[in-house]
């Protein structure tokens, strides 16, 4: 029998190994950005064409490389950061694996010019398809520019897989962020399609921070610094009022490199217990020093995922930390009224009633969704037939929890009953086999929801004018979501157009918003776009339409007359799944005739 072990060829070898070290455009941006720094560059320009497919060019004035070391960046595990194995537990440097050039010449074809300081003449090299096609001196500036075009050129299949322009170059200004913030020595440019997004001047920290995120972000700054024998941690951190309902402006450094740690993440977060209501994300940028030997960076090909030897005491080292600076600035406790959750029916709230099976925050129990109920789907010709048969889970007792069968119940409601408002948040209203509460809130987001959806299919949204236009800076990370979604959200009503560098100029809103909502809605809708995004991947347009029924439901806290609850649960029974909000929380719940006689007998 022949032999079928065999060493795969150079160039599919570096495919294989491109597979993990360049997922994306942003993952080229990263390494070369990486390269550069380790380079000694003290000046770092980045240029983008569509979205990094057609072009990414990084040129920096770092140490160059001399004709033979040019050559050898390209071929695999060539590197002049480690030698020995040891050398691996004292990295100080970016990169060290030599593998990004060799994979990125694998999948795109790669220009770079470079020449080493106080040498006459450079080298200019030209990679395709993991081979030198061409090799000659060059006469330019110190340092290098690498070219990389065409990106996927010769991977098809990959190159499919790459998401719109918009949200790639999201992907890549978030790396150019990740970067630049760790290096607030070194000046930055970062170019898309010939117009400058950042320049960077170099500076300390904050000032970099403010670059990047804008002037309103030095209001809010807290500086941490902490000195232990284990490591030491310097940074900002954001006033609690400034918290974001989204994740994203969160940042955590190692030796100056870009990580990501939940555990560390929750060290931070709860620092700020009772500080932040639960669904919100404080604002931090930390950075820890401490030895190479005390963490193993060579976990993860994209070297964010690292392990610490004493990972236990960093937590309590930075939770300490950060609760120390909050308590230093004065930072007390706030009272947030706008907390909105589900009904506390098992603490608190209704307790005495009873304890009501909702499911969790992500949907209802398995159980209801495989209901009848769950997959009847409404017109709003039939709303009335649903509105006077509605189902929902039997009570489960609190003295016979041992009773779980998910048995539906018929509840048909009290024709020309009042319906009563309680707390500014629910609607109870009288049903034959008992009492039903419904969720104003989550009620109306469903209503909207349901209603943006169809206007985004049909592209037939109502706006009202606003009277005096309202300019809108936006970050050029959240410019590109604005694009992304523009012609979608003119679908929904908004009159809105660019008007400059990461500005837009907003001239109406759709009806459903309450006019004075103009100058923070597009921000929360970003916000919440990214949020939804990255959490669950939503289909954009099921995406903005959650994002904006979200901010123009009716909040709690409002008292609402008689003829708007009568409207609300008119409309939420039209709705195709009335039950749940759009984010999967129960809009209404019932309590039986027969759970209320049990807690009045003795």
């Amino acid at each position: 029998m022949s032999d079928i072990i065999h060493l795969l060829p150079d160039n599919i070898a570096n495919q294989i190994a491109a597979g993990e070290v360049v997922q994306r455009p942003a993952s080229v941006v990263k390494e070369l950005m990486e390269n550069a720094v380790d380079a000694g560059a003290t000046s770092i320009s980045l240029i983008i064409r569509e979205a990094g497919k057609q072009l990414i060019q990084v040129v920096d004035n770092g140490c160059g490389m001399s004709e033979t070391d040019a050559r050898m960046s390209f071929e695999r595990h060539a590197t002049s950061k480690i030698q020995i194995l040891d050398d691996l537990y004292k990295i100080h440097t970016l990169g060290f694996r030599g593998e990004a050039l060799a994979s990125i010449a694998a999948v795109a074809q790669v220009e770079m010019r470079t020449k080493k300081v106080n040498e006459g003449i450079g080298t200019l090299l030209f990679m395709e398809n993991s081979a030198c096609t061409a090799q000659e001196p060059w006469g330019g500036p110190d340092g290098t520019s690498i070219s990389v075009k065409n990106l996927f050129y010769n991977v098809p299949a990959r190159r499919n897989f790459l998401r719109s322009n918009p949200v790639e170059l999201r992907h890549i200004i978030e790396e150019f962020q990740r970067i630049s913030l760790a290096n607030p020595e070194i000046g930055f440019n970062l170019n898309n399609e010939g117009e400058e997004i950042y320049h960077l001047r170099a500076g300390n920290l904050k000032q970099r921070i403010v670059g990047i995120f804008g002037k309103k972000y030095e209001e809010f700054l807290v500086p941490v610094h902490e000195e232990t024998q284990i490591l030491n941690i310097h940074g900002f951190i954001g006033k609690p009022e400034q918290a974001r309902k989204t994740r994203g402006e969160q940042y955590f450094y190692a030796n100056d490199r870009f990580i990501k740690n939940a555990y560390l993440n929750h060290a931070v977060m709860s620092s700020y217990e009772q500080l932040l209501s639960m669904d919100s994300y404080p604002f931090y940028i930390l950075f820890l020093d401490l030895s190479p030997s005390k963490m193993d960076i060579n976990v993860h090909p994209t070297k964010t995922e690292i392990k610490f030897e004493d990972e236990k005491s960093i937590y309590a080292i930075i939770r300490t930390a950060v609760r120390k600076s909050l308590s230093q600035y004065h930072i007390a406790p706030s009272l947030n009224f706008e907390q909105e959750n589900a009904i506390p029916i098992s603490s608190g709230g209704f307790s005495s009633i009873g304890r009501i099976s909702l499911g969790t925050n992500s949907g209802a129990n398995t159980s209801f969704h495989n209901s009848p109920l769950a997959r009847h789907k409404a017109s709003p010709e039939e709303w009335e037939s649903l509105y006077d048969i509605l189902k929902q889970q039997t009570v489960i007792s609190q003295e016979d929890e041992s009773d779980t069968n998910d048995e539906l119940i018929e509840n048909e409601v009290v024709k020309n009953k009042p319906v009563i408002q309680l707390h500014g948040k629910y609607i109870i209203s009288p049903i034959r086999s008992g009492l039903m509460i419904i969720n104003q809130k989550f009620a109306h987001e469903r209503i909207l929801y349901e209603k943006f959806l169809v206007s985004l299919e049909k592209a037939q949204g109502v706006s009202q004018r606003l009277l005096f236009p309202e300019v809108i800076q936006l970050q050029p990370g959240d410019f590109s979501i604005a694009m992304e979604i523009m012609e979608d959200i003119r679908h929904l009503g908004f009159e809105i157009e660019e008007f400059g560098k990461n500005t837009l100029l907003l001239n109406g809103i759709p009806a459903e918003f309450a006019i004075e909502d103009q100058k923070h809605i597009l921000d929360k809708i970003i916000d919440d776009f990214k949020g939804n995004y990255l959490i669950e991947k939503l289909e954009k347009r099921e995406n903005l339409a959650r994002s904006l029924a979200k901010n123009a439901a009716t909040k709690s806290g409002k008292q609402m007359q008689a003829e708007e609850m009568s409207q609300l649960i008119d409309e939420l029974f039209a709705c195709k799944t009335p039950y749940f909000s759009p984010g999967g929380l129960p809009a209404l719940i019932t309590i039986s005739s027969d759970e209320l006689d049990r807690k009045f007998k003795s």
